[in-house]
């Protein structure tokens, strides 16, 4: 059940990631051919809404990439924040490129009017957006996985976003029909805001990619505790590493476990299951764990004597 839930969390991700992503090329295409730089600036957002999703989705691959080698395990923890921190990076040179835009645009006071099909774009997108939330945040609020407080805190902003493009662009047009030059600098105005929050964002991604989410290693005592909760599951022989990253009201955990190395692949994820969902049962703020299982390696002198019954090879010269 735990591993059908946490491949339903994945697919909501995926589903999530995937509608950013189509909104920001929607965004993008209308705020090109409109001439809007404030809804170019929202489909730059949108576009960051989805590289957070990415940075959700990263630590789960490279937990189930760690479950080969000791090798394997540490490429994966090197190239995980790799592809996060440039994207990151891309964001961020992209807010700054809107910012510097619009400051010239109202520097030169010639103003470019969206066209009014702009308007339609905003509202559909909202709604699109709104829609995709709801369904995010009502389906973690079922499965209890802790996810409805990055999914609110994330549609937040994303909201405040989309509201002052909204305002920005409806003004620009209104003043352009009505005459009023002052209100045509809304639209560059609204888009140095977005800029700012752009900015922002990508900031955030780039120390959640480095800092782990501005996380610090858990304190000493809910380590403690995080461990002694792991050690009662049945099939676990060690905890070789804990690390818990804290993101906005909630934790996230990553687990390094040694498993017996004689069970199979499939009884090593049902141990693994059992740990995430005691974890998460037993500590109301943690939304997510992330388990790396290993075989467990004895080491000298009792390696020598664990391998001995899997060596078919003469110990004997014969």
């Amino acid at each position: 059940m735990s591993v059908q839930r946490s491949h339903s969390s994945d697919t909501v991700t995926w589903t999530g990631m995937i509608g950013d992503l189509s909104l920001a090329v929607f965004k993008g295409a209308v705020g090109y051919f409109s001439g809007s730089k404030a809804l170019l600036g929202d489909a730059l957002y949108s576009a960051s809404d989805a590289v957070s999703a990415l940075n959700r989705l990263i630590p789960r691959f490279s937990s189930l990439k760690g479950r080969g080698t000791g090798k394997q395990q540490n490429l994966a923890h090197r190239t995980e924040p790799v592809f996060a921190i440039l994207f990151s990076v891309l964001v961020l040179m992209g807010g700054l490129q809107i910012a510097v835009a619009s400051i010239r645009e109202i520097a030169s006071g010639k103003i470019h009017v969206p066209d009014n099909f702009a308007l339609i774009a905003i509202f559909v997108s909202l709604a699109v957006k709104e829609a995709m939330f709801q369904f995010q945040y009502r389906y973690s609020k079922k499965q209890g996985d802790g996810q409805h407080s990055a999914y609110a805190e994330e549609h937040r902003f994303s909201l405040y976003t989309s509201l002052t493009v909204c305002v920005g662009v409806f003004l620009s047009v209104a003043g352009e029909t009505f005459d009023w030059k002052a209100m045509m600098y809304m639209d560059p105005v609204s888009a140095l805001i977005v800029a700012g929050l752009v900015i922002r964002k990508g900031y955030l991604l780039i120390m959640n990619s480095v800092y782990g989410s501005l996380v610090q290693e858990a304190e000493q005592e809910d380590a403690i505790n995080f461990i002694e909760t792991v050690q009662r599951v049945h099939g676990i022989i060690t905890v070789d590493d804990l690390k818990a990253r804290e993101q906005g009201h909630y934790i996230t955990v990553d687990l390094k476990i040694s498993v017996n190395p004689r069970i199979t692949v499939l009884e090593a994820n049902e141990i693994a299951d059992r740990a995430k969902k005691l974890l998460m049962h037993r500590f109301v703020h943690i939304s997510d764990v992330n388990i790396q299982v290993v075989p467990y390696d004895p080491g000298y002198p009792y390696k020598s004597n664990h391998q001995l019954t899997d060596n078919d090879m003469p110990t004997l010269l014969q």
